[in-house]
């Protein structure tokens, strides 16, 4: 007999959770209650709570949560302007502390000593999911499947369903999905079938929320972001919530055929990983952003920035989100964000973001008597340059001089 008398299980209602909830019941012999996130997958969701009231389930958790992952996890990564691999705006990676800490707070309310999660033993999913869970409750147990059960295979697992009458969508039984997808508001991922030979080009009709570059409209078209404090607020002047934001700014730009990713990438568990990604409204942001900060940020602010910014992708992509460095980095950037107040405008054209203008009432930087090419009044002495150029030169001069001793 178990000692888990109640899990919490961070359930899809697809094929894998499916079989997982029935195998939790089974091989746990406890209660089972599930928790679905609503983070912009633009799936149904409701269909979930039918399935899992089928096999008893009794509490049962699905949550709109998109407001809020926006709000504290995607809008603050942004403010980093965080890219990891020097490509890669992690768009499964941040929602995954959100979900972890969802189940950490369900496990309390409803008193389970466990959670379970449907993520494989190859993935970043595991890590990120318990990595996160043990942060909020270090004495949580979790249960993960794909790490103890011997259903390896999707015929295994085929099997598994139809032994205990668990429902299979017609393209599971047809051979499954071409790939494995996940979605939120922020991306769309792609991996597996197809394209795990990195030398395939991905097939034109696996991509969901983005036209091709090609087919995209032969006019293009101009948007503007107001920001404050290193938020997009307002588009083409009207104010949006957090969520409301990114939904229209990946309308906007997949219909531009903007955002598309094609990746070989390092996993935290050690293997490379092949994956395609859509994201559209993203990339509009990560452009604007940097333009915003270009003309509010003092330079070695923005040069510390771009420093940090690949340690702190990292943290995120590994799973380190709610890790006390995360916490210190992040209080570091958003205290560079008290000025990154304006406005941004960009052209959005077959498959590219260009910005084409930027300014801050408040904030901006830029000072058009100083940097102009034209008569300055005596803004800025040239002749100062002279002491600049030869103190910042002494110490090579000095080595060139040793060098011809």
């Amino acid at each position: 007999m178990s000692d888990v008398k109640k899990v919490v299980l961070a359930y899809s209602g697809g094929l894998d959770t499916s079989v997982i909830l029935k195998w939790l019941q089974d091989q746990y012999q406890c209660e089972v209650v599930t928790f679905t996130a609503d983070i912009g997958q633009g799936e149904e969701l409701e269909p979930a709570r039918a399935k899992a009231t089928q096999f008893g389930v009794k509490e049962i958790f699905i949550d709109d949560l998109r407001e809020e992952f926006v709000r504290d996890f995607v809008f603050p990564m942004f403010r980093a302007n965080t890219v990891y691999e020097g490509e890669y705006l992690l768009g499964t990676s941040i929602a995954r502390p959100l979900i972890a800490k969802r189940l950490i707070e369900i496990a309390k309310s409803t008193g389970a000593d466990a959670i379970s999660h449907g993520a494989t033993g190859k993935g970043n999913d595991q890590v990120r999911f318990e990595l996160g869970a043990y942060a909020l409750n270090p004495d949580i147990k979790i249960i993960a499947p794909w790490r103890e059960w011997d259903l390896l295979s999707r015929e295994k697992l085929l099997a598994y369903a139809e032994k205990h009458g668990i429902p299979v969508e017609m393209k599971h039984k047809a051979g499954g999905s071409p790939y494995s997808m996940d979605a939120n508001l922020l991306h769309i991922s792609y991996e597996g079938r197809h394209l795990e030979n990195p030398a395939a080009e991905p097939e034109e009709d696996m991509w969901r929320w983005t036209v091709a570059p090609e087919k995209a409209p032969d006019a293009a078209e101009y948007i503007e972001l107001e920001y404050e404090h290193g938020d997009p607020v307002a588009l083409n002047g009207k104010r949006l919530s957090p969520a409301t934001m990114l939904t229209e700014l990946n309308r906007l730009a997949g219909r531009h055929g903007i955002g598309r990713l094609d990746l070989v990438e390092n996993r935290y568990v050690g293997m490379k990983s092949r994956g395609c990604y859509e994201t559209p409204g993203g990339t509009i942001m990560l452009r604007a952003h940097r333009a915003i900060e270009s003309i509010t940020l003092d330079r070695e602010v923005a040069h510390l920035k771009d420093d940090l910014m690949p340690r702190y992708a990292s943290l995120i992509y590994n799973g380190y989100w709610w890790a006390p460095e995360r916490t210190a980095l992040q209080g570091l950037i958003d205290g560079t964000q008290d000025s990154v107040n304006g406005w941004v405008r960009v052209k959005l054209y077959k498959g590219n973001v260009t910005v084409v203008g930027r300014d801050s009432k408040t904030d901006s930087l830029f000072d058009p008597t100083i940097a102009t090419f034209e008569d300055d009044q005596g803004a800025y002495n040239q002749a100062d340059a002279t002491g600049f150029i030869r103190l910042n030169a002494l110490r090579m001069r000095i080595a060139a001089k040793r060098k011809h001793r």
